[in-house]
């Protein structure tokens, strides 16, 4: 592998790994991610470390869990005294770029980044701060309509939407940023780059143009299917979640609207595949594909109308595995599948590792360059849920065919994910797997703990909850502006600043 290679993470938002074309779909058109997968690395049991948007990219970034860094929701702004990817790759020399969704909390819009190409899609406010009593009863449980954006009228066919354009922006500025790169000199002395660009979608709504629905026109759409005893399956923290998202109260069931709101699902993941495309295109007409590692991931997955749930937040396959794709310069792996569990925040300490960063500050995140050489056995993997619809501590382990689900004061979760993927039959409390759940349930009690964990939280909930107000009273705003030189390189003969 070349020295230093220049890096290029692309990031989707809640895509469902085995909806693509690139984990065995049969009817999902992913060819650009096909390519990935053929010329790379496919991870096929990758998790979220925490199912939410703004934990899991700070996790991602830190190499950490949410709770060491006390990123709980998507309105805790992370630790600017916490070092990032970027300000690793920074110091060993590297141009740090972002386009697209951060989505970082706080006057610290860069994190290391050391530009940034376009504004932010969601608050970087304290304004998303859950406000719900935490002791999750009746009483006082959160209730939203989430659930309305899952079903007819609102999924299908729009003419545009301002979420196409926030992707069609991120694109661009990342294109624009690989060609503006070849008028600058270079030499065995100028910097690689880390760029990331990270897109909405398929994140709802699903709103999809008319020739993104005709892709699937007579195609098979698969729809899920409900079991009469369903109910009776949920976890407490399922319960919570469908108050929360209102599937409790909102009608998703319907076959014309299930098969909507997965057609349109189906397009806006094609859609995805064509930015990655055109990124690819893009590094082989600037010929950097050959000295560039690319990496496609997810923050999380969607629940997508399975078990009746929506969104994210969840431990189940649909919400908390995301996919990951590692294609190589030099080809190394091409065509490998690697079926340890994996971490999104595996990512950071592999690419240190790959740039040649050894000195680091401690991080759980572990690299993934042996599991890929087949040197780890039986990895174990954790993600955590703590708020927003959730009510208490809430953990994950997966450890090779087993998933174990600790929800603090609870009764748990123990499935089988190869037996039972659609993960209906709970195993816990079964003598035959006792093992295997008291191993488990040992390994999240000896890595976390719950009741510390939670004391933290409320705290941050209060904290945040004044520290809001008295920005709404002082009109103070975070979001982040790009700045940039109209002038050059349009201007002949102006140098760059």
């Amino acid at each position: 592998m070349p020295d230093r290679p220049n890096i290029l993470l692309i990031m989707a938002d809640q895509m469902i790994p085995h909806l693509t074309g690139a984990y065995g779909h049969p009817v999902v058109q992913t060819p650009h991610l096909n390519r990935l997968v053929e010329e790379g690395v496919r991870f096929d049991a990758a998790y979220s470390s925490c199912p939410l948007c703004a934990p899991a990219r700070a996790s991602l970034y830190t190499g950490r869990f949410v709770s060491r860094i006390g990123a709980y929701d998507n309105a805790t702004p992370p630790s600017s005294e916490q070092p990032t990817l970027c300000h690793y790759l920074t110091n060993a020399g590297y141009e740090t770029v972002s386009s697209g969704k951060l989505h970082y909390v706080g006057p610290d819009q860069l994190h290391g980044f050391r530009h940034r190409l376009n504004a932010d899609i969601y608050p970087a406010s304290l304004e998303w701060t859950p406000t719900s009593v935490r002791d999750g009863d009746d009483a006082t449980i959160d209730r939203r309509s989430h659930a309305r954006g899952y079903a007819l009228p609102n999924v299908g066919v729009r003419t545009w939407s301002k979420f196409l354009a926030y992707d069609a922006e991120t694109q661009y500025r990342a294109i624009e940023y690989l060609h503006n790169r070849t008028l600058t000199p270079s030499g065995p002395d100028s910097e690689p780059f880390f760029l990331s660009v990270s897109f909405h979608c398929p994140h709802d709504p699903f709103f999809v143009t008319q020739d993104l629905w005709d892709l699937y026109e007579g195609q098979e759409i698969e729809i899920p299917t409900y079991p009469e005893n369903m109910e009776e399956t949920y976890s407490a923290m399922d319960r919570w979640l469908n108050a929360y998202h209102g599937t409790d109260r909102i009608d998703i069931r319907r076959s014309e609207s299930l098969t909507a709101l997965r057609r349109s699902y189906y397009g806006l993941v094609t859609w995805i595949d064509r930015q990655v495309g055109e990124l690819l295109a893009t590094l082989e007409h600037t010929g950097y594909l050959d000295n560039t590692l690319v990496i496609f991931a997810s923050d999380h997955g969607d629940m997508l109308a399975e078990k009746n749930m929506v969104q994210k937040r969840s431990f189940y396959e649909y919400s908390c595995r995301v996919p990951l794709i590692m294609r190589f310069p030099d080809g190394y792996g091409s065509g490998a599948a690697c079926g340890q569990p994996a971490s999104l925040m595996d990512i950071t300490p592999t690419l240190l590792d790959i740039a040649g960063v050894r000195e680091r500050m401690p991080m759980e995140g572990r690299s993934l360059l042996p599991c890929i050489e087949g040197d780890e056995a039986d990895r174990v993997v954790f993600a955590e849920s703590h708020t927003n619809g959730v009510y208490a501590p809430c953990f994950m382990a997966r450890q090779a065919d087993f998933k174990y689900v600790y929800i603090h004061s609870k009764a748990p979760q123990l499935f089988d994910v190869r037996r039972d993927p659609g993960e209906w039959h709970n195993l816990a409390g079964a003598p035959e797997h006792a093992a295997v759940e008291a191993d488990l349930r040992g390994r999240i009690l000896a890595t976390f703990d719950p009741d510390a964990i939670e004391r933290d939280l409320v705290e941050s909930l209060r904290n945040r909850a004044i520290v809001q107000e008295a920005l709404v009273r002082n009109k103070t705003q975070w979001e982040y502006e790009p700045r940039f030189d109209v002038t050059y390189p349009y201007t002949p003969g102006r140098p760059k600043a």
